[in-house]
């Protein structure tokens, strides 16, 4: 069983050290975090400056091993109704066990049953076809928006998606 929490200060630790390969780590930081690879500091520099702001929700989710998942949710812009996700990512031994679904849909329960958003909106990398996937098996749906980014020396094309409260098939989790 998948539960989620506020993300706590240690956490950084476990969250650096799932990040062993450079197209990977990319892939879920958007290169946000700076250059490969990360450092528990730098993780921690990105997170905890934010926590107070009453606009950004950093969560770990954990099972009866500890913390196998990391991620943030945003309000994007100034739309009180809508929440980004963001920094998703799960630890290389919690894959494959469905931890990425459950996790988005706590993510989710939260953003439209506490916190009263509508719509939840994400970002993939057209090259993340696994995060993808799993993403449109949850109900989430393209919506036209992309942004090109350079990483790695090339052009990754990031779509954008979202699942609106009314769309959401994954309320009793």
């Amino acid at each position: 069983m998948l539960n989620i929490r506020p993300y706590r200060r240690n956490d950084s630790k476990k969250i650096a050290n799932w990040c062993k390969e450079k197209i990977a780590f990319y892939k879920w930081s958007e290169g946000r975090l700076g250059e490969f690879p990360v450092s528990p500091d730098r993780i921690e520099q990105a997170v905890s400056g934010r926590i107070d702001n009453e606009r950004y929700f950093p969560f770990t989710a954990f099972d009866e091993t500890g913390v196998v998942g990391f991620f943030t949710l945003r309000q994007p812009y100034d739309k009180v109704d809508e929440l980004s996700f963001g920094y998703v990512i799960l630890s290389p031994h919690a894959r494959g066990k469905g931890y990425g679904k459950q996790m988005l849909k706590l993510g989710i329960k939260f953003a439209f049953e506490l916190y009263g958003a509508s719509k939840v909106l994400l970002e993939v990398f057209e090259n993340n076809q696994n995060a993808y996937y799993c993403y449109k098996s949850i109900g989430f749906k393209e919506n036209g928006n992309t942004t090109i980014y350079n990483l790695c020396g090339e052009k990754w094309k990031s779509i954008e998606m979202e699942i609106e409260s009314s769309c959401f098939p994954g309320r009793k989790i």
